[in-house]
């Protein structure tokens, strides 16, 4: 299932309606999608064994969190062959402060998306933390003044727009 046309409208259902309750009974889904109780269970696994349903989980509200600092930082490497992004990225895996990073063509090698708890906290963890990963070069921070909008991709899914 690599093409969003390999979906039905009961599949495209199941899709919506978990975007909306990801908690939903498998009787009530049925129910909601039009079809009985052991379809939709097949359904549901297939879309889960095959990578379109990746997971459950509770979305949280970083602001009630205390987390309401937000940064995009460019990052420059100092080298760019396979091996040091390679080290890079799994680098920036394992760290819960990056919540999206993602390679750039352009003027600089990747933009980070960092999350803590006010500016202090953002420049002690820019010189402990990022500033220290595999073979950066260079940073440049841009501080987000307000989220304007943040979709995620459950709320696109609900949208109709994927």
């Amino acid at each position: 299932m690599n093409n969003p046309s390999d979906l039905d409208r009961f599949d495209q259902a199941i899709l919506t309606t978990l975007a909306e309750d990801g908690r939903i009974s498998i009787t009530d889904l049925a129910k909601r999608i039009g079809l009985s109780k052991s379809p939709t269970q097949a359904r549901l696994r297939r879309l889960e064994e095959n990578g379109v349903i990746l997971g459950y989980r509770a979305m949280l509200n970083p602001i009630r969190l205390g987390l309401d600092h937000v940064a995009f930082v460019e990052v420059r490497l100092n080298d760019t062959r396979e091996a040091a992004l390679h080290a890079f990225n799994e680098a920036v895996r394992r760290v819960p402060q990056i919540e999206q990073a993602h390679m750039i063509a352009g003027n600089f090698d990747y933009l980070l998306k960092v999350r803590t708890r006010d500016m202090a906290s953002y420049r002690l963890f820019l010189g402990d933390t990022i500033s220290m990963l595999p073979h950066v070069a260079s940073t440049s921070t841009y501080t987000a003044m307000e989220a304007v909008k943040e979709v995620m991709l459950a709320e696109r899914v609900q949208q109709g727009v994927t």
